[in-house]
């Protein structure tokens, strides 16, 4: 499995997971960039994503649903506030119906991805802030820990 750490701290209110993969920087950053390869590894096995809006550029929007197993669609948009390629990037984080204001009751959380060369290999980590400790306690109940850790878990396979 590529993650290498994962540190809940309700203190800061964050949660930091940390992956490495043996492949350059720049190959790994292409997982961000492109849609298609998006797709094929956010969101945990089961609940496999679409990319209906990729903009990744600052002040752009990605919208995206995750399908469940018994086909329920759970929508999810990311509004971009900064692009440092091939190294990170940085994006609000939401539950909605197929635009960028939260669900009712959600969320909205800041993530910030970095990406660097670790001798021969890339480490990557993923930092999502909360904006409150019930907000980190909501999500985590939702399987947020367990959903990420097993979306990184299918990258290796992709480079």
């Amino acid at each position: 499995m590529t993650v290498t750490n994962v540190v809940h701290d309700p203190e800061q209110l964050t949660l930091t997971v940390t992956s490495e993969f043996g492949a350059p920087v720049e190959r790994v950053w292409q997982l961000w960039e492109d849609p298609r390869l998006l797709e094929r590894w956010w969101g945990p096995p089961t609940y496999p994503a679409t990319f209906v809006d990729h903009d990744l550029s600052p002040g752009g929007t990605m919208r995206y649903y995750m399908t469940s197993p018994e086909g329920d669609k759970y929508h999810g948009w990311w509004k971009v506030t900064t692009v440092d390629a091939p190294h990170g990037l940085r994006f609000d984080d939401g539950f909605g119906e197929d635009s960028t204001t939260a669900a009712d009751g959600m969320p909205v959380t800041q993530m910030a991805v970095t990406i660097e060369a670790v001798d021969a290999a890339s480490r990557m980590t993923i930092v999502t802030t909360y904006p409150s400790v019930a907000a980190m306690e909501q999500l985590v109940e939702m399987g947020m820990v367990e959903g990420l850790s097993e979306a990184l878990g299918q990258i290796d396979a992709l480079l």
